[in-house]
């Protein structure tokens, strides 16, 4: 087993590899959903010394809580991180069997309503505990509303849902509570209304996007609130060989890349080429040079890519490489990087 890194959540006593597991890439992201091997993909991220993981109801409409738990609560309870969310309910819609939404094919009978009610965030913690057949959840986080829908339910997540997690924390149901979002302006507003332990950012903070880096981070950092981040690929483009056209290797925020995109992933690229390290690794260690960060949760979907995250957060990243990224303007000069992430 890899001995990975293990960073502290604030004062929760919950500690966390450095190295994740994000569960939307099981519940058949982009890709079909295949319970098998999904739960393979979580044996043999735990075999390489994942020690947390991160899941929501949102991801398959259940599915990803239903095979994390079915491989989890065979382990021992206290060896692992489980981070899940709330903000929606899933409701039985016999229509939507076997159809796409979003990222998502080929779904179970079920859909998803927003409620961050005080009855909707004890409701959906219920559900998610019989989902995955554990005991207890360890982190919770209120899980980022659609943009066209935040006007109308920002109040209603300072004055109902964080009173409800928050009251779940203050009772040792929850040891740690947060939000999960794509969007920095959110939490920036839940933080100055509540007191978070933790913050799920995705597609914020990578080699592609790093508006997380003026505000978010630095107030992360000053409050003490842990950082642990979705989407350290940049939804797939980074984990690829940007010159290949592939499906994967020209998606950028859960999409198909702009040109500007692509061709910045090529520039990095070739550095990381002249460094004889991949992209990949530079990807994934770029987010975990950052102090607030706690760890990077990428989504693996098959058993390979759960090994070679494992491998990647390990390799050996030259400091030559990175000051060249800085020096042609790759990343931002005032961005972290490794030496600081060189043990994870």
């Amino acid at each position: 087993m890899s001995q990975i890194e293990k960073r502290t959540i604030r004062n929760t006593g919950l500690d966390v590899t450095v190295l994740g597991m994000g569960g939307a890439g099981l519940a058949g992201m982009y890709t079909s959903f295949d319970e098998a091997t999904a739960a393979e993909t979580i044996r043999a991220g735990y075999e390489s010394g994942i020690r947390f993981f991160d899941t929501a109801p949102q991801y398959g409409f259940g599915r990803s809580e239903m095979v994390m738990g079915s491989v989890l609560r065979t382990l021992d309870r206290d060896s692992f991180v489980l981070s899940t969310k709330v903000g929606r309910i899933l409701v039985d819609a016999p229509e939507r069997e076997g159809t796409d939404f979003g990222a998502f094919s080929d779904l179970p009978a079920k859909f998803d309503q927003l409620d961050y009610s005080r009855d909707g965030i004890m409701r959906s913690v219920e559900a998610s505990l019989e989902r995955l057949g554990l005991d207890r959840i360890d982190v919770l986080l209120i899980h980022d509303p659609l943009p066209a829908d935040w006007n109308d339910i920002k109040h209603q997540i300072v004055e109902e849902a964080y009173p409800a997690v928050e009251e779940l924390r203050s009772q040792g149901v929850v040891r740690a509570i947060g939000a999960g979002l794509n969007n920095n302006e959110k939490f920036l507003y839940m933080a100055e209304r509540g007191d978070y332990d933790c913050v799920l950012i995705a597609l914020c903070y990578n080699l592609i996007d790093y508006s997380a880096l003026d505000e978010l981070l630095p107030m992360c950092e000053k409050r003490n609130i842990g950082v642990y981040h979705g989407g350290p690929y940049s939804s797939g483009i980074l984990a690829s060989d940007p010159n290949v056209e592939s499906e994967l290797g020209t998606r950028h925020w859960y999409g198909k890349a702009p040109p500007e995109v692509v061709a910045k992933a090529k520039k990095l690229k070739t550095v990381c080429d002249r460094y004889d390290t991949p992209l990949k690794a530079v990807a994934l260690q770029f987010g975990l040079a950052h102090p607030a960060v706690v760890s990077t949760v990428p989504g693996p979907r098959n058993p390979g890519e759960a090994r070679e995250n494992v491998a990647m957060a390990l390799y050996p990243t030259p400091a030559d490489l990175w000051t060249e990224l800085k020096a042609e303007g790759l990343i931002p000069e005032a961005a972290p990087v490794p030496p600081l992430s060189a043990s994870a």
